[in-house]
Formats: C-alpha cells, structure tokens, sequence
C-alpha cells in the first residue's frame, strides 16, 4: 500500500463535505478495502463492503477529527460491516436449506425470495436488539406457537412478564414496519 502523505495525516473530515468525503475515500479507502479482504477473504465482498461504508458515511455525515480518527471510525465501521456480512450469509444458507427441503414445484420466485431474506435479516436485527428473555419469548410465542403459560414457566417469569416482553417485541416490529431502526 502506498504511503499516506504527512499532509494527510493531519487532515479533519466532515462527511457531509463533498470535498472532504472525497480526501477521506482517496486517503483511506484502498486501506479499507484490504482490511476487509483480509476479514472476509474476499476481494469482491470486501470492495462491496468498503463502498457501502462511505454510502453510509454519506447519509450520515460525521465529523472525524483527524487521519487515526477516521481509520479507527473506519476500522469499527468495518467490523460491524463484517458481521452483518456473516449474519446475513447464515440467513441465506438456511433459506437455501429450507427450499432445499421443498418440492421444486413450489418454490417461490426469486425476487420473492430476495424479499424474504430482507425479510429475514430486519427480523434478525430486530432479535439481536433485544434483551435475551424477550427474544427467547417472542419466538416461542411467534414461530413455536406455545401459549405465554408455557413460556413463563420455561423462562422462569411470571406469566404478566412475559406479556410485557410480547409488548416489547412488538413495539420493535411495529418500529420496523414503519421505518424506524430503534434499539432498546
């Protein structure tokens, strides 16, 4: 990898900047790039990566005060970039398992497979949000169909709490359906 000039090294970036966006790509996108490639193994998934994180930096602007701020920024930013990657690779292989599992004549199209896995994925962030009990009590409830008796008992809680963790849960999907990303 090329050497950064010293100039660079003391530059701030404001995202929200076209010119600053474009120091900030041109200073540290080819180091992005091969740090993803060495995470991920792959120089495709890591070029995809690497420019959906400056899509990101583009919606939502940041100011990064410095050269190490913005590759450290960069470097969180790639983690996280990375395990979305995985996660997301592990929902379609147990689609693709799923359909596997089914007759070819009622298989849905690809574009309603496509919809889905982004499907899959929100409900999966969704979960990941939530606390461990809530979680455990919305997919008992919703994919295992077993009454909230049953799941107080599992969870060990009292049957009016794991109401309160069906309304937490809902409140998430209900945040989801309409557009909002909220954590708890």
């Amino acid at each position: 990898m090329a050497a950064v000039p010293q100039s660079a090294k003391t530059t701030a970036y404001h995202t929200g900047c076209r010119d600053s966006l474009g120091q900030l790509y041109h200073h540290h996108h080819p180091w992005l790039q091969q740090l993803l490639s060495r995470r991920l193994g792959c120089g495709e998934s890591a070029a995809d990566l690497a420019q959906d994180a400056f899509v990101r930096l583009l919606q939502t602007p940041r100011h990064l005060d410095s050269f190490d701020g913005a590759r450290a920024y960069l470097s969180r930013m790639a983690k996280g970039l990375c395990v979305d990657h995985w996660r997301r690779q592990d929902i379609e292989r147990a689609w693709q398992e799923a359909l596997a599992a089914r007759a070819e004549v009622h298989l849905p199209s690809v574009e309603h497979q496509q919809i889905v896995i982004e499907t899959l994925c929100e409900i999966d962030r969704m979960l990941s949000r939530l606390p461990e009990k809530v979680a455990t009590a919305f997919l008992a409830s919703q994919l295992h169909g077993k009454p909230y008796r049953q799941i107080a008992e599992e969870l060990g809680v009292s049957e009016r709490m794991v109401k309160k963790y069906m309304a937490q849960a809902m409140l998430q999907c209900a945040l989801i359906e309409a557009g909002f990303e909220a954590s708890l």
